[in-house]
């Protein structure tokens, strides 16, 4: 196993951080490897924004579900996909651009997720903490207007940064078996491995809280999952003019 395998391999999110701000020239550093990841067409269709205003960051912080790390940390990122810039150089060439597919929303949508995931990578090997906050659309119409976001831009999730003040346990993984298929789809191991993942689990969350928190993967997706969750956020992508054609 090589050192990058071994970074990726240890990654934990990050809850509690240090007031130590983060050198300039590491944020650089981190940004020019969020705009090295893989890109649709070379679109580059993301734009990012980061806050360390302390007002700001405390606002956050209350949108994205009262999670005090995003006023905590001193850097807290949010990443966007963007069409406009796109639109933009359209016009520069005197072509109208069309932006209202479904196509177009998930090219900007994996273009800013796989930006997002090589700057934690990077983060991470320079000893920085991180931690995705999809907090960030609970709210996204007052987010986009504290930040100023235009049409044809939203914000996707947010990350904090920082230097960890805290040393949790990594969170275990599903069985390869369950995720990974060979040639074609099946699902005949997916009662196995999750029954052997509850087991994994169940002991991880009682080693976590001391013996408080008793429950299985599967009991927690059936009841993320037993209802619907954000049903703004097609009518905000609308607005913003992410159609779904």
């Amino acid at each position: 196993m090589n050192s990058v395998i071994q970074l990726m391999q240890q990654h934990r999110s990050i809850r509690r951080f240090k007031p130590d701000q983060i050198p300039p020239d590491q944020v650089d550093l981190i940004l020019r490897s969020a705009q090295s990841a893989s890109t649709s067409s070379n679109v580059q269709a993301y734009s990012i924004i980061g806050v360390t205003d302390p007002a700001m960051k405390k606002e956050l912080a209350i949108l994205v579900g009262n999670q005090p790390y995003v006023e905590q940390c001193p850097l807290f990122l949010v990443w966007c996909a963007d069409l406009l810039r796109l639109r933009h150089s359209c016009e520069r060439e005197q072509v109208e651009m069309v932006h209202g597919t479904m196509e177009n929303f998930i090219v900007a949508t994996v273009d800013v997720a796989l930006a997002a995931q090589n700057a934690a990578i990077a983060a991470e090997s320079l000893g920085l903490g991180i931690v995705y906050i999809g907090g960030i659309r609970n709210h996204p119409r007052e987010v986009s207007r504290l930040l100023q976001i235009p049409e044809l831009v939203y914000p996707v999730f947010g990350m904090c940064l920082g230097y960890p003040d805290q040393d949790p346990d990594r969170r275990p993984r599903l069985p390869l078996e369950a995720v990974y298929h060979q040639n074609v789809y099946s699902t005949q191991r997916f009662d196995q491995a999750i029954e052997e993942y509850n087991t994994v689990m169940r002991e991880y969350y009682r080693h976590r809280t001391g013996g408080k928190r008793d429950t299985t993967w599967s009991q927690e997706m059936s009841e993320k999952f037993r209802q619907a969750t954000r049903q703004h956020m097609r009518s905000f992508l609308e607005e913003q003019g992410y159609g779904f054609e």
